[in-house]
């Protein structure tokens, strides 16, 4: 029979060194196995740092992984509910790009420095987090990364929308891992001629990638609080993930 995989896992809040040096709000998860494992930072959606984002933190360290989930609007709203933080930082335009980097690259060097981890490191990120896990990966080295329904990489919002944040499909040529897309055929942000644009800029830059999209699926599909979850897609998009990540980031 053999032993059991010893599963025991542990989840806290902790402080973090974000970007400019600001010590930021973060939610970790990791297996208590000796490791070595992988890092995984999870760049959560714009309604900020919720129970959904915590809860997918946590299983990545149930698959193994060293898992990160930094407060991207902890500045606005230090203590505040997510939905209020969320608020704020919404009337300030959103996350600014180069505070983003800062802040995942915080998460990072915490992931590398722990003694379970084997150095590997990737994110991942949901809606504005998609965009924000392409953002990343074109501006730090990582091992992996996926993108779930990311818009704005290729247009800008639409008027009217908060988020105020440029297209960055310019950063495809320094993407430095190998990338992951997972998106809804239904989607308008990103639309499916958005998803081809990115595929074909990559392909052009000689850029690993493995995009999957999938029918009746519109933005958002993952979350399991909304009435946009598939669970079909969501079930594949998982396995898709367990796959890439555990090619490049396991072990």
């Amino acid at each position: 029979m053999g032993h059991p995989m010893y599963d025991a896992m542990m989840a806290e809040t902790i402080s973090i060194t974000g970007h400019g040096g600001d010590q930021i709000e973060a939610y970790l998860s990791r297996p208590l196995g000796p490791g070595p494992s992988g890092g995984v930072v999870v760049i959560h959606h714009m309604p900020g740092y919720d129970e959904g984002s915590k809860e997918i933190t946590r299983k990545f360290a149930a698959h193994g992984y060293l898992a990160i989930c930094p407060n991207l609007h902890y500045r606005e709203a230090p203590g505040a509910s997510p939905d209020d933080a969320a608020a704020a930082s919404r009337a300030q335009g959103g996350v600014p790009d180069d505070r983003l980097v800062g802040d995942v690259a915080g998460a990072v060097a915490y992931l590398r420095a722990m003694p379970a981890s084997n150095g590997k490191a990737g994110t991942i990120g949901y809606c504005s987090g998609g965009r924000q896990s392409f953002l990343a990966a074109c501006s730090l080295p990582l091992d992996a990364a996926v993108d779930c329904y990311g818009a704005f990489v290729i247009g800008p919002p639409p008027e009217g929308m908060p988020l105020q944040v440029g297209p960055i499909v310019h950063l495809a040529k320094d993407l430095s891992c190998p990338l992951l897309g997972l998106f809804g055929d239904d989607d308008s942000y990103p639309a499916p001629v958005e998803v081809a644009e990115l595929d074909k800029v990559l392909t052009e830059a000689g850029k690993p990638h493995e995009f999957h999209s999938y029918a009746g699926a519109g933005h958002a599909f993952f979350n399991v609080t909304r009435p946009s979850y598939r669970p079909e897609a969501a079930v594949d998009g998982w396995q898709k993930i367990w796959d890439f990540y555990g090619r490049l980031l396991a072990g």
